[in-house]
């Protein structure tokens, strides 16, 4: 007798990608935000509209990583250590994600 597959689809993401989405691209807008604020008017040598290139690359970078991290889900429900390791390359991923969506986003102005 040979095992057969049923024939469904099998998704890339899991049902709570868009809450990944979302939180990526939310802690991001809030961390560039802070750094924005903070700057005040800025260098005048960077323009009228420094801003808005790291306002809107921040986030959408950061939404990658929280889809990069919603990708690595079946790899976190391993049980055991490996589970728990991959968690935490995980998160460290994200991190990681998160801070360089943060300098390129600032890169030429705040960040040289």
């Amino acid at each position: 007798m040979t095992h057969t597959e049923p024939l469904t689809n099998k998704t890339f993401f899991t049902p709570a990608w868009r809450k990944h989405l979302l939180i990526g691209a939310g802690t991001a807008l809030l961390i560039v935000g802070f750094f924005v604020i903070a700057a005040g008017k800025g260098n005048p040598a960077w323009g009228d509209y420094w801003r808005i290139k790291p306002l809107l690359l921040s986030p959408f970078l950061g939404a990658i990583t929280g889809l990069c991290y919603d990708v690595t889900a079946p790899l976190r429900r391993l049980d055991g250590w490996l589970g728990k390791l991959f968690l935490v390359l995980s998160l460290l991923g994200f991190f990681i994600g998160q801070w360089l969506g943060l300098v390129l986003g600032l890169a030429g102005t705040m960040w040289n």
